[in-house]
């Protein structure tokens, strides 16, 4: 595992939220801001309700795109800072174990309305990542040296 690979996942592991950009039926992209959580495999986690115009954007394309940064202090430039572009397909999860937990661990006030009938656990496969670690550090990092792959739960999960 490279250097770059591990400052991607310590980005992911850090976030609690990330802009999510998903497909709309004729194409044009939709980007969102969601909640997140890393897995046990270093998989990114939502907790999404199906009634979310980026859940039936993946129902029916799961290709997505989520962007995570780091923090910028006050009076620092936003743009200097780390982010990691990561590339792959979003589906409901298929019940790793913890994964639950974990969410809910990283977003506690989740609690409230993960039990609701319209939300289900989501995990993405990260099929590659673009990192810009400072002015003229930009990476691109196979998604197997990122996070696990997972198999897409059983479509009747969904």
């Amino acid at each position: 595992m490279s250097a770059d690979a591990d400052e991607a996942r310590e980005l992911l592991r850090a976030a609690r939220t990330g802009t999510l950009a998903t497909l709309l039926p004729g194409g044009a992209p939709y980007a969102s801001l969601v909640t997140l959580a890393a897995g046990a495999d270093g998989a990114p986690l939502f907790l999404l309700s199906r009634l979310a115009l980026h859940t039936r954007n993946l129902a029916r394309d799961p290709r997505a795109s989520l962007l995570l940064r780091s923090e910028a202090g006050p009076g620092e430039d936003a743009l200097a800072g780390t982010r990691v572009s990561l590339i792959g397909r979003i589906a409901a999860s298929a019940d790793e174990p913890g994964d639950r937990e974990r969410f809910l661990a990283a977003h506690p006030e989740a609690a409230a309305y993960a039990g609701f009938a319209d939300f289900s656990l989501y995990a993405m496969t990260v099929e590659r990542a673009h990192l810009i670690a400072g002015f003229g550090r930009i990476v691109d990092i196979p998604g197997t040296e990122l996070a696990g792959r997972r198999p897409p739960a059983a479509p009747a999960d969904r």
